[in-house]
């Protein structure tokens, strides 16, 4: 047998594949609309169905656009729909744009941390590379959002509302991880001259500067104070207040309402069940907790969703959705394409 590919192997794919009138019709149908559009079921989409017997309350539907916070989206919604029934509002939205900008902040902080952490390691190791890889992401779950929330607040939407960055992360991504590999790489070669960790914590603030001047220039700067009223159901308006973003979340949300009250519950069959896993240095800030779940089958999980739903309380998800998912039409199904 031949190593390389052959004009007689050529020929032969292609007496293959002319001679199958099925490969025709499909070349005309993908090329035209692409693989998934001509691949999907048709009869899948229509039977899934959009009403269901238990709703809840939850204002407008919010968009991370292209972003890759759907964490901090759901997260914030969990907490908004508590506050809408607190304050007897239609709806009522928390700012993602805040949010985002202190979990850049505290998560290049974190890689910078880790950076000085590993000084001994071998710069074309698999821990630095790793490192270096991918120094900060969108990406994040509940425990990341229990972290920011503690430490800095929460602030109205309008206090602080989107913009172009916010709604497309990635242009400000790739400055953000550009400026800080440079730093890393700069800290490691200034930890190889004999520098002192105090010279070296020094660098890591001036990379933190920059940081925060990129994310300042991109998102805008975040309130440190703010004044806000709203208006209730019967059209009332409320008394003008004044709020630090600390202030606003001890306030205006519910007094029994706190991220840490909750528990993270999560189906990971590559794990045993039954058992609460810590995954280490899965974190945004320094001083706070790791990504950690209690790991079920997803029948106990249904119990617990349903449980929720009827004892009229939000639900935070998040779900695997890479494969087999329609954006249209919202369905994810493992039958959705006839591949």
């Amino acid at each position: 047998m031949n190593k390389e590919i052959t004009l007689e192997q050529l020929a032969s794919y292609e007496t293959a594949f002319d001679g199958d009138r099925a490969n025709r019709i499909a070349m005309d149908a993908v090329t035209k609309n692409g693989v998934n559009n001509a691949a999907m079921r048709f009869e899948n989409a229509r039977e899934m169905r959009h009403t269901f017997n238990i709703s809840l309350e939850q204002g407008d539907i919010t968009n991370q656009k292209q972003s890759g916070r759907c964490w901090m989206f759901a997260a914030l919604n969990t907490m908004r729909f508590r506050i809408i029934k607190k304050l007897g509002v239609k709806t009522f939205e928390l700012s993602q744009n805040y949010a985002l900008f202190f979990d850049k902040l505290e998560k290049s902080n974190y890689f910078l941390e880790s950076i000085l952490e590993t000084l001994n390691e071998p710069t074309a190791g698999r821990l630095v590379t790793y490192l270096l890889s991918g120094p900060l992401g969108d990406g994040g779950q509940w425990d990341m959002f229990a972290n920011l929330v503690e430490k800095y607040g929460v602030v109205p939407k309008e206090v602080m509302p989107e913009t172009a960055h916010s709604n497309n992360t990635s242009a400000m991504g790739s400055l953000i991880n550009e400026r800080l590999r440079k730093g890393g790489y700069t800290i490691r070669e200034m930890a190889a001259q004999g520098k002192k960790i105090k010279e070296l914590r020094a660098e890591k603030v001036s990379v933190l500067k920059d940081i925060y001047r990129i994310l300042a220039l991109c998102l805008g700067e975040p309130p440190t104070t703010f004044t806000w009223r709203y208006k209730d159901r019967n059209g009332e308006i409320k008394e003008l207040a004044n709020y630090t973003p600390q202030q606003f979340y001890k306030e205006i949300t519910p007094a029994d309402y706190s991220p840490k009250n909750y528990i993270m519950i999560m189906n990971d069959p590559t794990r045993e069940y039954y058992k609460v896993y810590d995954i280490q240095n899965y974190r945004n800030t320094i001083e706070g907790i790791n990504w950690v779940y209690l790991n079920l089958p997803n029948e106990d999980i249904k119990e617990a969703a349903i449980a929720s739903i009827k004892g009229n309380e939000a639900m935070y998800t998040s779900s695997d959705v890479g494969k087999y998912f329609n954006r249209e039409t919202g369905i994810l199904d493992p039958e959705m394409y006839d591949y």
